[in-house]
């Protein structure tokens, strides 16, 4: 299964010199615990850090550093990695459990910046194939009873 057939197209970005308190609120407007911060390189919108709700609370909450002031540039995940549509779910996931990640920029062959992938989409994907092997094991004595019944 290719990753970008799996992620999310609707990214939340932001730009690293945007205020943390502005991230922030993005954050909470949007409903969503992660943003990608991006910048234009050679006219494609490419990801250049992450910006978490966790980034937020462990390294400025945590250590008592007053956020105003701080943008999130000063807070991101810099050179993020980063997931090409077409790499193998199987070897994104190793990656994400490699680097203890739960989130991934998803890019297009020119870099650019195209969705994002998170374990919860891959955990929403393999319900749903359980759910679907679950349903045709349940239906297999229904099946065969009409098919030869008595």
């Amino acid at each position: 299964m290719r990753i970008g057939s799996h992620c999310k197209r609707d990214v939340v970005v932001v730009s690293p010199d945007v205020s943390l308190a502005d991230a922030a609120r993005l954050m909470r407007d949007r409903h969503v615990g992660c943003l990608i911060a991006t910048q234009m390189q050679d006219g494609v919108r490419t990801p250049v850090g992450m910006l978490t709700d966790r980034d937020i609370v462990v390294q400025v909450i945590a250590r008592d550093v007053d956020p105003r002031g701080l943008t999130v540039g000063d807070v991101m995940t810099r050179e993020p990695v980063v997931a090409a549509e077409g790499d193998d779910m199987s070897v994104v996931l190793q990656h994400l459990r490699n680097a203890g990640l739960r989130r991934v920029p998803v890019v297009d062959e020119s870099g650019a910046l195209t969705g994002v992938f998170a374990l919860d989409d891959a955990i929403n994907l393999v319900s749903g194939l359980l759910d679907d092997i679950a349903g045709a094991v349940g239906r297999q004595p229904l099946i065969e009873r009409q098919l030869h019944p008595g």
